[in-house]
């Protein structure tokens, strides 16, 4: 990875995927040390630990599930930034009891993406169902555990699925997290948008949304463009 940070992951509980390295590359976090971070449904630490490496600030993941939580806290000892990342293993809804109201400047969150209705087809792997459906968080809790954190004018960014958007941005507005950017995500050119990336503003204007120029992943060739490969690898050697 660009950042030179080793992360533990296993297919049979949890592995990030491209999603978590798109959402740490489009949060917006300050340089300075002074700001506080958190990075809601943190699952094996990997956007929490990209972070930490944009950031001289501290930075807490919030997991609900034990050995994901386990993994992300080897790998944030194994990379060195135990003074700078810390992992809960917690219920995003319960994070009123551990963090104060309104001292947070910027919130991330990689959520489930699918509801759970009687016709789901859920993983039968219990550790990738909990990732991947709303079975503990659903996005209305999710977004008021993000406004309950969030400072007046903290920023909060998101990855989620393009056929949730309106729903997703009429769940933000309901918590005074203004929407103001979206950028879609789409895995070639030629097919739909597969992703998409939100930020909002808590208590901000409801001017100014703005819907950035489209991220395409791969070529036709199935080779990462060099957008996304830079996202992963870092600069080319050419770029300096």
């Amino acid at each position: 990875m660009q950042y030179g940070i080793e992360i533990i992951q296993s297919p049979s509980v949890f592995s990030f995927s491209l999603d978590a390295v798109l959402l740490g590359a489009f949060a917006q976090v300050p340089k300075h040390a002074r700001a506080k971070i958190v990075d809601l449904c943190s699952g094996n630490g990997a956007v929490a630990l990209m972070l930490s490496q944009q950031t001289a600030s501290p930075v807490k993941g919030i997991e609900i599930q034990e050995r994901l939580v386990d993994m992300a806290k080897r790998s944030v000892q194994g990379n060195g930034l135990l003074d700078q990342v810390e992992m809960i293993q917690a219920d995003v809804k319960a994070v009123k009891e551990l963090i104060q109201h309104d001292s947070v400047d910027v919130v991330t969150c990689n959520p489930p993406y699918f509801k759970v209705t009687e016709d789901s087809l859920k993983n039968p792997n219990t550790h990738l169902a909990i990732a991947r459906h709303e079975i503990h968080l659903d996005l209305e809790a999710l977004m008021k555990a993000t406004a309950f954190l969030l400072k007046t004018k903290g920023k909060a960014y998101f990855v989620h699925r393009p056929d949730r958007l309106l729903e997703i941005l009429d769940a933000m507005r309901k918590v005074n997290l203004a929407p103001k950017r979206v950028r879609f995500v789409y895995p070639k050119a030629t097919k739909e948008a597969n992703m998409v990336l939100i930020e909002g503003i808590k208590n901000g204007k409801e001017s100014g949304f703005t819907v950035l120029p489209p991220l395409v992943v791969f070529d036709e060739q199935d080779h990462y463009l060099p957008e996304v490969r830079r996202m992963i690898y870092g600069p080319e050697e050419n770029e300096g």
